[in-house]
């Protein structure tokens, strides 16, 4: 469990805080079909970790999912529980394929305080987690799942109950290492891709040369074609594309860049904790910065994030921010229409959130004395210079 002192130099309690990020409890996937009766019920678990839990500890967690879910069917039989809260973690229910649950639960923030007779005291941070953010993360872990085996069904047809859980130990024993969940936000909501922006006449050499390899090499069916870590063409399906692309970014590339990195010019060390507020040379902060999808391409542009690994996510704003970027978002997801949202958010900052014909815009403005009227202007700059006049909302 990994803890930073808050505050640092700022009184005399400030060395006495600890701050404890979210942290992944448990994770596992039943079928309530595999165990329907009494003295069954461990045939429901095809999977479950930590695997090192107690037998009945296990069917008694499931077995509580199971109920939470049945009883929730009562109140909207087609869209049952996805989230359960309490003090102390938040439980995330995702059903894939039918009758097929995933359950992952996480432990809410710790704040931990010295009491006066020195003694610690736990305070849960019950508001801090964003359902829609670790929602995603569940549904990305079966993608991801569904990307290298294919799905829990096809595992049934080839060889039973049997080679799904093998299929199951293997891949999820792994995977579940490298989610980080202290450094999910907004973007993981969107499962974006950044594109690399080209000229015409690069763009169509390349796909000239990606026709003529298909054309000449059989046994290549389809082809991604990427810039560091920046799409520039691909013949894949969009969802498809999605999970390979975020495969790519956050598991494949980093494992074979970031030792090179690290130890030449950049930013990241190896020691750095995830979600830093500032990073390298101390310059002067950009007057906003701004996160940009489009649903209809999933294109993705942040300068909000320097960095964003499994390992390590470098943004340049305070977590507090990016939560209020997360409850836009939610508020955005409520209604269909266009829609804008402008918030003051501690002394010095504005946020701003801008949803229109499918895509999205948050600003993050750093301006002490700025009224509303003039936080709007610059957004307008911003959209005009950046974005074509897209976000005009009449």
């Amino acid at each position: 469990m990994a803890a930073a002192a808050a505050g640092a130099g700022s009184g005399p309690w400030a060395a006495q805080e600890k701050q404890f990020p979210p942290a992944l409890l448990s994770f596992f996937i039943y079928n309530p079909r595999f165990g329907p009766r009494e003295g069954q019920e461990e045939n429901k678990i095809l999977f479950y970790h930590p695997n090192e839990v107690e037998k009945n500890e296990k069917i008694r967690n499931v077995g509580l999912c199971e109920a939470i879910v049945q009883f929730t069917r009562t109140f909207s039989p087609s869209k049952p529980a996805k989230s359960l809260h309490t003090q102390k973690n938040r439980q995330f229910f995702n059903e894939p394929e039918e009758n097929f649950w995933m359950v992952m639960v996480v432990r809410n923030p710790i704040i931990e305080k010295q009491s006066k007779d020195g003694k610690p005291v736990i305070e849960y941070q019950e508001e801090e987690l964003l359902d829609k953010v670790y929602s995603s993360v569940l549904r990305q872990c079966y993608s991801m799942y569904k990307l290298f085996n294919g799905t829990f069904l096809k595992a049934m047809e080839d060889g039973g109950v049997k080679l799904l859980k093998e299929r199951l130990e293997k891949f999820f024993h792994r995977y579940l290492q490298t989610l980080h969940l202290q450094s999910c936000d907004l973007l993981d909501i969107f499962g974006g891709i950044s594109f690399f922006p080209l000229d015409k006449m690069t763009y169509l050499k390349i796909q000239s040369f990606i026709n003529r390899m298909e054309e000449s090499l059989n046994i290549v069916k389809y082809t991604a074609f990427l810039y560091n870590d920046q799409l520039i063409w691909s013949g894949l399906e969009q969802d498809d594309m999605r999970i390979l692309y975020k495969y790519l970014t956050t598991s494949l590339f980093p494992r074979h860049i970031e030792p090179e990195l690290a130890g030449r010019d950049s930013p990241i060390r190896a020691e750095m904790p995830g979600n830093l507020q500032h990073y390298g040379r101390s310059e002067k902060e950009p007057q906003f910065k701004f996160i940009y999808f489009n649903h209809m391409n999933l294109a993705e542009k942040s300068t909000v994030h320097m960095r964003k690994t499994p390992s390590v996510s470098l943004t340049s704003v305070h977590p507090d921010l990016m939560k209020i970027l997360g409850d836009i978002n939610s508020d955005f997801t409520r209604v269909d229409e266009d829609e804008e949202i402008i918030v003051k958010a501690m002394s010095d900052y504005w946020v701003v959130g801008k949803k229109s014909d499918r895509r999205e815009l948050y600003v993050i403005l750093n301006q002490k004395n700025a009224n509303l009227i003039e936080v709007n202007e610059e957004v307008k700059k911003l959209c005009a210079t950046q974005f074509n006049n897209i976000f005009f909302l009449d």
